[in-house]
């Protein structure tokens, strides 16, 4: 069985999809994973899984959700050595100091055509960025909510994407590792 990292995007965000993370992790073991737990409320779990492709087991865990809370949220599954490779691919190290203000957006795929001209144009002169394969660094000093250039990113990159805060990423980077 491989250790795995499943990021749900959407959940729990505005009242809608709600989902609490207890009721997620009986979802997830009825679908068969296992050593299943959870990191805050935003869908976050770190658990095993016997299936080997990670595209599978996304679309797997969207059908269980749906069968049994009646939406399909968009799944994110990373393996224990993708999330290594992008904890230790971080351009800015300096967010040790302050992780939230970084974000890692975990990209559905590799952006095809991003229009990085447009973002960066947008990012004030505290902010910078890098795109390295299928992960989107954004660092945000003066703030995340309100940044223009984190609330376009997505649509500027042309891919799905998920963000999660640096604090989040080191945390289930080591909750994954202890769980192997």
């Amino acid at each position: 069985m491989k250790t795995y990292v499943a990021l749900f995007r959407g959940i729990n965000v505005g009242g809608r999809h709600a989902l609490p993370m207890k009721e997620l992790r009986l979802v997830l073991e009825e679908a068969g994973c296992v050593d299943v737990q959870t990191y805050i409320q935003s869908g976050n779990v770190i658990f095993r899984s016997a299936i080997a492709d990670a595209a599978r087991l996304s679309q797997h865990l969207t059908a269980a959700v749906s069968r049994s809370h009646g939406f399909e949220p968009r799944v994110f599954v990373r393996t224990l050595a993708e999330l290594e490779k992008a904890a230790a691919g971080n351009p800015f190290p300096e967010a040790d100091e302050n992780p939230k203000s970084l974000h890692v957006f975990f990209l559905a795929e590799r952006a095809k055509k991003p229009d990085l001209e447009s973002l960066g144009a947008l990012k004030t002169s505290t902010e910078r960025f890098a795109l390295k394969g299928d992960i989107f660094y954004l660092h945000t000093p003066d703030g995340f909510g309100t940044s223009k250039l984190a609330e376009r990113a997505e649509r500027l990159l042309g891919v799905d994407a998920t963000a999660r805060n640096w604090r989040t990423v080191k945390t289930l980077l080591a909750m994954a590792k202890d769980s192997r």
